[in-house]
Parts: structure tokens; sequence; C-alpha cells
């Protein structure tokens, strides 16, 4: 069988969709129009009924693949092993890289048109676009006429190539699906597929957990499925004979003999005799992975800065304010859109192609959530060019967090007054407890019961009949509760349950009341009333000297030497200065700065802030000048409790109130703000309700 590439894409997608599928969702995820999709779906349908298969079309519905099991079967595997008639020009460099990886002499330019149905010109064109991203790898493409092409370098090298385009290329459902799925993928998926070596994936899992250690586990995901890859691809390439050479730094070990720990046996499901060279290079692997998942956990704030953090808070304001949803109430949200943005920023201002396969399914299933996100991220970062495929991993934390609301942070009671009937009454209640059963249902009343009942017995009313009271106060419901009411009461939800907790007493279970309770309240309460019984508000003038960071550090650490014994102010310092530089502690838009860092010269937590007499000018031009300091100081090896009050403090700069009392309130007024809203957060780590990184 021998189809071209686009008719293989758009089999593809066929096959993959359950249901109907227009023709303007095949023309967007194909990126050609509607009329070649339809002009292609008619070519095809006398090869898909040789097949025992036939296109359905119903108007207004979209287009669907039909036929029985067997012959959808056999169809896949056909189209598998199908000859593209032609590729399109990722695909052709693709597939000529890995060409190129797998042969050890230079391969004859017409022999990779040949291969690749393509003309000379084109594939000669192809190579020249090719030689910056193999510079980036620090590899050379070696081009001479009457010698072939070739790429020339490092073994170590070409295998991190096959790892990134693994990663690039691949999806999680490549990576770990069912091996008889490939049959159905392209020809890149199949070539990348093998050069990576899936086939070890799973015995290679089983190594990385037989090691008894924990590193693995804390590993996130990203960086689990990349140590895979590199680990499978190791295996692949010295079993095909591309072999590792010893780089001079590891020549010393090699030479003693001494097998690295923890290797062998990792090694011995793959056979004795390994290279010693390919012994360094896998444990060089693991003990690179291994660092990653024991770093010490500081944080995004410490990887990306403030600005990171400012920029989500402004993403979500701004897509809460279109839907009309509190997602800025969701830490978990702030806390996953900042660990994300840090890195995809980076890659975005460093040019770098942003993929996501399942970008036209978030589009069609998420229709207005990514029109929020679009709009929102073009307020909230103006000056990043965000492709669509970023937009898309957006949506994706903001429909996690739409769900999370959809269950509600905490039951609501809610009161139902129905004059209709008892049966009517009875039948929404059913309903309400099946589409919502987070409401507690306190009672059926009429309204003049309902009148008398003290407010602070129930969170929301809901009525079948209209009544006299403010329409903000009650949501009304026909007894059959349609599906645009159930979204009218979840919408009503979102607000009720986003509003104040109620007391500690009533949203703690009796039994809970124990021990382990009262242990973890104390310990986050502990660390509050140690850290704001402290804390105070410096004034602090240098005069000239006030304008040099050193001299301002330095005076500030002299100011805290007589409550904290601080055993090394030099190198705190030292730290401070290091942190500035690589990316301003200012908060934009205000005349606050955070300097903040962990270390074992400090005995215990401090938090203090100090006002300058003039500014001090920050920042790579040195223009943006602060006249207040936060300085929040912690342990190296500080507890998990107090990590997470210093985190929530730092968060609180993203609120303008804070930033407020930090320029003009005194030390009272700051802490008792501080003690207000640890008081929330406080009561949420009693009930075990801890979901987020730590921010410092």
């Amino acid at each position: 069988m021998i189809v071209s590439n686009r008719q293989r894409r758009l089999l593809e997608l066929l096959l993959k969709r359950q249901g109907e599928v227009t023709a303007g969702e095949i023309a967007e995820e194909l990126q050609i129009s509607v009329r070649t999709v339809h002009r292609e779906i008619q070519e095809l349908e006398s090869l898909l009924a040789a097949s025992g298969l036939a296109l359905v079309r119903k108007s207004g519905i979209g287009i669907s693949l039909q036929g029985s099991e067997e012959a959808v079967a056999r169809f896949k595997e056909r189209l598998g092993a199908s000859v593209s008639g032609d590729y399109s020009p990722e695909e052709r460099k693709v597939l000529m890289l890995c060409r190129l990886l797998e042969e050890e002499e230079p391969v004859k330019l017409y022999a990779l048109a040949h291969a690749l149905h393509a003309a000379i010109p084109t594939v000669a064109r192809d190579l020249d676009e090719m030689e910056p991203q193999l510079r980036k790898q620090g590899l050379e493409l070696v081009r001479r006429r009457g010698y072939g092409v070739q790429i020339a370098g490092d073994e170590a090298a070409k295998r991190s190539l096959i790892a990134s385009m693994a990663q690039n290329y691949l999806d999680d459902s490549d990576l770990f699906g069912a091996s008889s799925d490939s049959a159905a993928q392209g020809p890149v998926v199949r070539e990348l597929l093998r050069m990576v070596g899936k086939h070890h994936f799973l015995a290679i899992e089983q190594l990385l957990w037989k090691l008894e250690e924990n590193w693995p586990r804390r590993l996130s995901e990203t960086a689990y499925t990349r140590l895979l890859i590199r680990l499978s691809v190791a295996i692949t390439r010295m079993r095909e004979n591309h072999r590792m050479g010893i780089r001079p730094d590891e020549q010393a070990a090699a030479d003693t003999g001494a097998p690295p720990p923890k290797l062998e046996r990792f090694l011995e499901a793959f056979g004795p005799d390994w290279p010693e060279a390919e012994k360094i290079y896998v444990q060089r692997l693991l003990a690179e992975a291994e660092a990653e998942a024991s770093a010490d956990p500081a944080t995004v704030l410490d990887r990306y800065g403030l600005a990171i953090a400012e920029a989500a808070v402004g993403l979500i304001r701004s897509v809460g304010k279109r839907l009309d949803v509190p997602f800025d109430r969701d830490r978990s949200l702030l806390d996953g859109l900042v660990k994300h943005l840090g890195p995809a920023l980076e890659r975005l201002r460093a040019g770098e192609a942003i993929r996501n396969p399942l970008l036209p399914q978030i589009k069609k299933d998420y229709a207005p959530l990514f029109a929020a996100v679009r709009a929102g991220a073009d307020e909230a970062l103006p000056e990043i060019d965000i492709p669509d495929e970023e937009i898309g991993y957006l949506v994706m934390h903001f429909g996690a967090s739409a769900e999370r609301w959809k269950m509600f942070p905490r039951t609501v009671r809610a009161l139902l007054v129905c004059t209709s009937g008892i049966g009517s009454s009875k039948l929404l209640a059913v309903r309400i407890q099946k589409e919502i059963p987070q409401i507690e249902l306190v009672g059926h009343y009429s309204w003049y019961e309902a009148a008398r009942i003290p407010p602070d017995r129930y969170d929301l009313i809901i009525s079948t009949v209209d009544l006299p009271m403010e329409p903000e106060r009650y949501v009304k419901l026909s007894p059959l509760l349609t599906r645009e009411e159930t979204e009218k009461l979840r919408s009503y939800m979102w607000k009720t349950a986003a509003g104040p907790l109620p007391p500690a007493s009533a949203g703690r279970n009796e039994e809970a009341g124990s021990l382990e309770w009262l242990k973890r309240v104390n310990a986050y309460t502990s660390e509050v009333v140690q850290l704001l019984d402290q804390f105070e508000v410096y004034a602090l003038d240098l005069g000239g000297r006030g304008r040099d960071l050193r001299t301002v550090l330095t005076s500030i650490l002299d100011r805290l030497m007589p409550k904290v014994n601080i055993q090394r102010p030099d190198v705190l310092v030292r730290q401070l200065i290091e942190r500035e530089n690589s990316g301003t502690q200012r908060i934009a838009d205000t005349n606050v700065a955070l300097f903040h860092t962990r270390s074992e010269w400090v005995p215990r937590s401090v938090l203090s802030l100090f006002r300058l007499a003039s500014p001090l000018p920050l920042g790579a031009d040195g223009t943006a000048g602060v006249r207040h300091i936060l300085l929040m100081l912690a342990p190296r090896d500080m507890g998990r409790p107090g990590l997470e009050v210093l985190s929530e403090i730092s968060a609180m700069l993203l609120l303008p109130e804070m930033i407020r009392l930090l320029e003009e309130a005194d030390a009272e007024a700051i802490k008792a703000f501080i003690s207000r809203e640890l008081e929330d957060f406080i009561r949420q780590q009693g009930n075990g309700e801890n979901q987020h990184e730590h921010f410092i």
C-alpha cells in the first residue's frame, strides 16, 4: 500500500478518534484546507473499501471510519507497513538524522534522496538547515564532493541528540503504550522508537527499582522519562557497536579498575561484557539523575525569581476575570503555573520550538477556556510571543483547577425552599445529591420557615420559586434540574465555597481532634510565633555608602547580630549578592525587594524589614531603586513546617495589601496582617491539606 504522508496522517487521525470528526477539525490538525480534506477523503475511499472499511459522512456532525474490529486491526497493520509517497520537510530532516546517526561511514547524497523520495537539491537544502542544530549539540555535518555526508562528533553528543529528538517528537503514548500500537504510527515515530530501544524500557524500570534506593521516586515525571530514554539509548547504541570513549577526567577512575558503585546490579540484565567506557557513561547518567532527585528543594522563586510568580498571578487573575471563576483561590494552580512557566519561558526566549500533539483536541474540548487563557497570556506576558502550543499546556493547568473547583474545597450547606409540593422537593433533592454531592441539604423548608433559620446554619439557599430577597443571595432552579441549571448552581457554589471557611470546629471531624492533629497545628503555630515575635522594622541610613549592595547587606546583618548568632555573615552576603546577580530580587513596580537564602551559618529563621534612607539601585542597569528590603533567612536543615511558613509569607508579596504595609506601616500592623493571612493556612495544615511547593 502506497499513501502520501498527508493521507497517512489523515488516516491515523480517523483511526485514533472515536466517533465523528469534522472536516474543519481535520484541516486544522493537518494544517491544510477543508477543500483538500474532502479531496483526500475521496481518493482514499476505494483504498478503504478494499480493506472492508467505509467512510461515513453525517451532515452537520462529521466523518467517521466504520468497519469490523478485525478489519480495522488489519488495516492498521497495512498502514504501519505502507510506504509513504512523500514526507513533510520536518519528517525528512528527522529521518535523515536517524539514517546518518546509524551509519559509521559517509552516505551518498543520492542514496538519501532516494530513501526519502525527494530531489537531491531538496535534501541538500535540508542539510543546510540542519547544520546549526547539530553544532548546538557539539556535532559536525561533514559534506565533501565524492565523499558523501556524515555526522562527526563524540558518541555522547550523538546519544544526547537521539534522546532530544525522542522527547521532541514522541508522546508518552508512543513511549509507554502497547507495542502493538506502533503498527499504526508513522515512519518517524517507528524509527525513533527503534533508535531509543523502547523494548528496553520495562527492564530498565525494574532495575531502577531494584537499586533499593528512594531517589527514583523523587524525580519529576519529565526527569524520570528523560532518564529512561537516555539509559535505553545507551543500551541500544552499545549493542549496535556505537561505542563510547573515555573522557580525560574519567580516565583515572577507569585505571583503578574499581567498578562504579551500584552499577553491576543495574547492568547484569544486559550482559556481562560491558566496556569500561560504557560503564562509566551509564554511571554518569545515574549519578546526574540522583543529584537532580536529591537536589535541595530550593524553589521556583530561587530559580526563576519573583517575576515568574508575578506573571503567574497576573495570568490567573486575567483568566479568572474573563470566566468569573475564582482561580486565585487555588494555591495548587499558582504553584503549578510557576513551576511550568519558569522553564517554558526559558525555552521560548531561547527560540526553541514548542510541540503539543494534543493541541487540536484541547482547542476542541476546552474552546472557551483556551480563548480565555490566550487573551490572559497576551495581557499578562505582552513582551513574549507565546505560541498556541504553549497556551495548550497552560490550559491544562487551568482545566485541572476548574475540575478541583467542581469538587469544591469544602461541603456547602444549603436550605431547599420549595412550595410546589413534597414530591417536587424530593425530586430536586435527589437530583442535587446525584449531580453535586458536595452540597449538604440541611432540610426542606417553606420560605416562612427558612427566613427564621439563623444564617450561620447554612451557606446558600436553593429555591424553586422567586423569593423576597436579593437575587445574589439565593439560586432559583426548576425541580427537574436541567444541565444548564446544574452549571448555574456550580457557578454559584464556586463563589460560595471560595468564601471564608467556617470556624475550625465546624470543619474538623471530632475523631480527628487527636494528639496528631494537635501536633500538626502546634508545629506550624510554633514556627509562626517564633518568626513574628522577633520581627522588627529597622531604619538604615548609610549616607553615601547606601548605594552599594555589599555595604547595605553587610550593615543589615550587623544590625541582626545582637539578636541572631550568624556565624559567617560574609558568606551570607556573598550568597545574597549572587542571587541578585542571577535575577533581581526587586518586586516589579514596587520599592520593595525580597532577599532570602538558606544556609548552615543561620541558626534559626529570621524575618526582618529594613527601610533605607536613600534608594538602593538594583537590576542589571541599576536604574530600579528600592527603599525597603525584606530579609528572610533560614537554616539549611530547616524542617518542613518552617519552610512552608516562609513559603507562605513569600507568596504574600504578590498581594497589593502586603506591599502597601511593607512600604508604609509599622511592625505591629505588618505582623497583624501576616498573622491573619496565616490563620487559614495553619488550619489547612492541621487538617492535612498541604498541596503546594516551597517558595523559598
